[in-house]
């Protein structure tokens, strides 16, 4: 019944989603829901479980702070690149192209990834779910911090055109993606305390995989490599995912 009711609740929230994109005439609310979703789901099945108020609330405050990063990076912004690269390809109506190519596999990818929410619900406070949480809060502070100093780097005109090589973005090109992974590497931990709970193992796999070889890494890094005077050489030097001193210190 759990996993009817979260399917029922993201279908609803990405139907309500695409409604205000096309009323807007902008699709990267879709970005805004993202966390928003992963932060229902958790409620959702914590209401209709036994409840683990840990990995929810964990869960939820994931899910709150990359949606309001998410809303002020992109409020007042033209359409993202990748929506409007996408919209570019469409063929016949560009609202049924964006709703089967972005908005229904992001539905689908959502319920996927938040198995192990669902399933730790129904468990109780175990030393894998002290583990995980560990690993969560490592994992927000790298990506809340280097949301941060990614925002007050942009914020400067002296660094326009420029490429952050400070901070968190020294030891990892992406230490908001590296912080993403250990957070549902953490989350994924609290949920094995049961067999069914470590088989949801695709969910920090199919995360990982999108940060560092889909849709995260790879396409920022075809960005900024196009349009950043020396970020090549902050490639050589600085390490792709996982945090490490950069090259010519170690």
């Amino acid at each position: 019944m759990t996993f009817a009711a979260t399917a029922a609740a993201v279908a609803v929230l990405m139907a309500a989603v695409f409604a205000i994109s096309v009323r807007r005439g902008k699709y990267d609310t879709i970005d805004t829901a993202w966390g928003l979703g992963f932060a229902l789901i958790a409620i959702v099945s914590f209401g209709l479980s036994d409840g683990d108020i840990l990995v929810t609330a964990l869960t939820v405050v994931w899910g709150v702070r990359l949606a309001v990063h998410l809303h002020v990076r992109n409020h007042g912004k033209p359409e993202d690149r990748r929506y409007a690269e996408i919209l570019g390809r469409a063929e016949g109506d560009p609202r049924l192209h964006m709703l089967r190519v972005v908005f229904l596999p992001q539905a689908v990818l959502m319920w996927v990834i938040s198995l192990p929410v669902q399933v730790a619900q129904s468990g109780g406070l175990t030393w894998l779910d002290a583990a995980g949480a560990a690993l969560w809060a490592v994992g927000f502070a790298f990506e809340t911090v280097g949301d941060a100093q990614l925002s007050r780097f942009k914020a400067d005109p002296a660094n326009s055109g420029k490429v952050l090589d400070t901070g968190l973005w020294r030891y990892t090109r992406h230490p908001n993606y590296f912080g993403d992974a250990c957070v549902w590497w953490g989350i994924y931990l609290m949920a094995c305390d049961s067999w069914w709970g470590a088989a949801t193992i695709v969910s920090p796999l199919v995360m990982t995989s999108l940060l560092a070889r889909g849709t995260g890494k790879p396409l920022t890094e075809r960005h900024l490599g196009a349009s950043r005077p020396g970020y090549a050489e902050y490639v050589a030097r600085t390490s792709g995912f996982v945090p490490l001193p950069p090259k010519g210190t170690r």
